[in-house]
């Protein structure tokens, strides 16, 4: 099968079944024979294109005459991927995107190739079409950085206009992938320069000071330090939520969302495999693999256990000296490496969640010992799961104090005045963010 075919298919089952982009894509290429190179086009067609669906479909619309509803799945992406590359690809020429098309087309039908023939050809006539937004900006920056008008809306209705814009700029960034140090283990710089003698081209962190960027290099699974646990992946935004705790060697942390791990076991590494570290999770099958992702970093002191956070564990009760909820969201801070997020996230199901994680506070913060600390941390940008909550809670638990984080300078963090930060998404860190309260006496 051609590399564009199963671009094709695997966009079916993305944008048409629901599937996860980066699950599906590499289970689909683990199946394939393609050859490096065509496994890479694979993945550019497939993420460029879903990052900028919305823009895609104006355009597939406009030139068709028809709504998006009415074209047939396969033709559909096959169109959607086409615009994609003439738009935003400079690598591969225009007849050569529009011969691929109309060729995979006629697995349908002759009538079906003549019809993406006739609509991409079109296009490269016209593609200098300038859409009229009769001053309409949230329609504008929605075409321009293919975004949902009622995201770009709350973006500017919450940030205003030019946060809004470096916002929707960073969430359409490739990142590069991330990894920490596991300082359990061996020191920063020994782990970095045994990287760069493995062949990778890597920087040091945008702020963490356990980040390392990888900008090229082999498959970090297969890695000799990876299956090892001198490293593992990790955003950097991400990082930056354990050391927050103030964990010691001494301490008892819950971590009442520990999947898929990250937090869990840089915690455990902060604490040098001493005190406690209780990891729990709704899940079971979840909870196992941070048990391996553990045992591979050489980590013994975390304690696993199956629990819904949103319901209340008498038994826990003042039991933690810290606690950390990195509460289920609605994700939008994480688009650049899931950008299906843009298009599966409607703004009734983001009201929703206000509620599970106002739930999951409440317990928490009973299950925190007097003079414990509370970290409540999202991937999300929406106040209303971020700063409204935070409100919401210290006006309920007025024994609760929030306390400042400080990170250093950064022009992508936001430094309220109540304490909390903000973490504006750049091409090194997701968007984020964290609030440190402090269980008075």
């Amino acid at each position: 099968m051609k590399a564009r075919e199963i671009a094709v298919n695997i966009l079916i089952q993305i944008l048409q079944k629901g599937a996860y982009s980066n699950i599906v894509l590499n289970n689909e290429l683990n199946k394939s024979e393609l050859e490096d190179k065509d496994r890479a086009l694979v993945t550019e067609i497939v993420y460029g294109t879903i990052k900028y669906k919305y823009t895609i479909d104006r355009i597939i619309s406009n030139f068709s005459g028809r709504s998006i509803s009415k074209i047939d799945s396969f033709i559909l992406n096959i169109l959607r991927m086409s615009i994609y590359q003439i738009k935003y690809l400079d690598k591969i020429p225009d007849y050569a995107v529009v011969n691929e098309a109309v060729d995979l087309s006629k697995k349908i039908s002759i009538g079906a190739s003549k019809f993406v023939n006739g609509i991409l050809r079109n296009y490269l006539r016209k593609k200098d079409l300038v859409f009229d937004f009769k001053d309409d900006k949230v329609a504008a920056l929605s075409y321009e950085y293919s975004f949902e008008p009622w995201m770009v809306k709350m973006f500017m209705e919450q940030y205003g206009v030019e946060i809004t814009k470096s916002i929707l700029k960073a969430l359409n960034y490739t990142p590069n992938m991330s990894i920490r140090v596991n300082s359990y283990k061996g020191t920063y710089e020994d782990t970095f320069n045994r990287l760069k003698k493995l062949g990778y081209e890597i920087e040091e962190g945008f702020i963490c000071p356990e980040a390392i960027s990888i900008k090229k290099g082999s498959s970090i699974e297969n890695n000799p330090l990876f299956k090892s646990g001198y490293i593992t992946v990790q955003d950097e935004s991400a990082m930056l939520v354990a050391p927050i705790l103030d964990a010691d060697e001494n301490h008892r942390v819950f971590d009442l969302c520990s999947a898929p791990g990250g937090k869990t076991t840089h915690i455990s590494e902060l604490m040098n495999n001493k005190g406690k570290v209780v990891a729990f999770d709704i899940h079971e099958n979840k909870l196992s693999l941070i048990k391996q992702n553990a045992e591979r970093l050489g980590l013994s002191n975390i304690e696993y256990r199956t629990m819904d956070a949103t319901q209340f564990n008498e038994s826990l009760v003042n039991k933690a000296d810290r606690v950390l909820i990195d509460v289920p969201c609605s994700g939008i801070g994480i688009i650049r490496k899931k950008p299906e997020i843009k298009w599966n996230k409607i703004n009734k199901d983001m009201k929703a969640l206000s509620a599970i994680q106002r739930n999951i506070m409440e317990n928490a913060g009973c299950y925190l010992k007097e003079g414990g600390i509370l970290i409540y941390s999202t991937c999300t940008l929406n106040k209303y799961e971020n700063e409204k909550n935070i409100e919401w809670f210290i006006k309920k638990h007025p024994n609760f104090k929030v306390e400042n984080v400080y990170l250093g300078k950064s022009n992508n963090i936001i430094y309220h005045d109540e304490g909390y930060i903000t973490i504006i998404p750049n091409e090194y860190m997701d968007g984020f963010f964290i609030a440190k309260l402090r269980k008075c006496w």
